[in-house]
């Protein structure tokens, strides 16, 4: 093997423990939250705060760690990254109190999101163009193994052992993990630091931007549009934007280069991987209410439902991945938009008189559907920017991911609170009665209609990119 082969390896080895640390740990998390709860004696509306702190941080931090990365250079970002991750997930460990907690998941989710920031650049600066669809491929295997094995895992702690240890089971992966971007992360093609400043207050202002948008939106359901704390952040968020894309025109070098918004090729890919997100979490969201409330499933037998997507996105990405290196993205991410669409058509007609065979292909598609569309479109956001934009391309295309995420969970509660509170006269879903099933149903068939709104709107953005030119 020539030393290039060996490093460019060693590189996707470390990028994969980043990736499969970070995803393994939201996914540990969800498993523990009522374990959690019922230790630090709180309820659910503070507990959850757990997951949506962490979501916050990462979501309102990426793009400026990734422009950072093209600052300072992947690996100081790396390194860093681990180094707070580690130390994040020690104090999370240590917890006695869930605001320790929630604080411990800040610094946590910091960590978490220069990782993800350039994790997907490093890859693209280490591997050729003919290699790269193949390589982000893996990558999308190694992200939906981690969401694999975190239920798997988070129950196997929780039976044996005790809460903390999910955060203390990334301890001692991250210190080898950042003792080996020490090593490895030199000499790598656009990961040197360069001269140009960092824009500050681009970086405020995005993070003021993003994090009143995911707050609003996730408490919409709770506040109501009428609310004065949701128009608060609304105006907040507007505001903040306005700042932002008047900051970012005037500065020399900004956070985020708005040159980029005139390449076609990555303006589409990005909005349409937020619509793709927001389609598939409508699913991921909706699902496990379902198997609980009418079909009556206990928690284990739902959580290895729930694996079955992610299980289709752990085999068919290496594959996609391999297929953009023949095909282009165009035709791949169109057809995985269909094809998630088809699952959220398909989940519309379910039952809960039917078997697990029905609910397990409609599931398994919205996973093959995004598995057919994730590795093509990173690669080709990835491969269409600058090498100096690298790291604001890797930042911008995660955090499209994330705000997808929260559009997607925050529509499919938006929508079926509001169906379910008005078919029985005010009820909420924590006072389900079997006979409120048609009621249920319905709200149910009215989310994934939504659901299906958003994914054609997704295959009319994908197309929309036109052919891109294979180099």
């Amino acid at each position: 093997m020539t030393p290039a082969y060996e490093k460019k390896w060693q590189i996707f080895f470390l990028v994969a423990t980043s990736i499969f640390m970070s995803t393994l740990d939201s996914s540990i998390v969800n498993v523990a939250l009522p374990y959690m709860m019922q230790d630090l004696q709180t309820d659910i509306q503070t507990i959850q705060w757990v997951v949506l702190i962490y979501l916050v941080t990462v979501s309102a931090l990426l793009l400026t760690f990734g422009r950072l990365s093209d600052i300072k250079g992947r690996k100081p970002v790396y390194v860093m990254g681990f180094t707070i991750f580690v130390v994040g997930s020690f104090f999370c460990g240590m917890a006695q109190t869930p605001l320790f907690l929630i604080v411990a998941r800040i610094l946590q989710g910091v960590g978490a999101s220069m990782l993800m920031a350039c994790s997907p650049a490093l890859i693209v600066d280490a591997f050729p163009v003919q290699e790269r669809g193949k390589a982000l491929g893996m990558i999308g295997a190694v992200v939906a193994a981690g969401l694999t094995t975190g239920p798997v895992a988070g129950g196997m702690i929780l039976e044996y052992l005790s809460w903390p240890f999910i955060f203390y089971i990334n301890i001692p992966i991250g210190i080898v993990a950042a003792i080996g971007g020490i090593f490895v992360l030199n000499d790598v093609k656009g990961a040197q630091a360069s001269r140009e400043p960092m824009d500050k207050t681009g970086s405020l202002l995005l993070i003021i931007m993003l994090s009143s948008l995911i707050v609003f939106m996730t408490q919409l359901s709770r506040w109501g549009v009428f609310s004065i704390p949701f128009f608060f952040f609304a105006a907040l968020c507007i505001l903040a934007s306005i700042g932002f894309a008047v900051n970012e025109a005037k500065s020399d070098y900004p956070l985020f280069d708005l040159e980029l918004l005139k390449i076609k090729l990555f303006v589409f890919p990005v909005m349409s991987s937020s619509i793709l997100f927001a389609a598939l979490f409508v699913i991921i969201f909706m699902m496990p209410f379902y198997l609980t409330y009418p079909c009556g499933f206990s928690a284990s037998k739902t959580g290895m439902i729930m694996i079955v997507p992610f299980l289709f996105l752990l085999f068919v990405s290496p594959i996609s991945g391999m297929l953009y290196d023949r095909l282009g993205s165009r035709r791949l991410c169109v057809t995985g938009m269909s094809v998630l669409m088809l699952s959220l058509v398909s989940l519309m007609y379910l039952h809960p008189a039917m078997g697990c065979v029905s609910i397990l292909w409609r599931i398994a598609l919205a996973g093959i559907g995004t598995a057919l569309y994730v590795s093509p479109n990173n690669t080709a956001v990835m491969s269409c920017v600058p090498l100096s934009r690298r790291g604001i391309a890797s930042g911008a295309v995660a955090t499209a991911r994330n705000i997808g995420m929260v559009i997607g969970v925050a529509l499919a509660g938006l929508i079926f609170s509001s169906s379910f509170s008005t078919l029985t006269n005010g009820s909420s879903l924590e006072n389900y009665l079997a006979v409120m099933e048609p009621f249920f149903m319905i709200s149910f068939k009215r989310t994934m209609l939504m659901g299906v709104v958003l994914s054609i709107v997704g295959i009319g953005v994908t197309f929309a990119r036109g052919k891109e030119l294979k180099e």
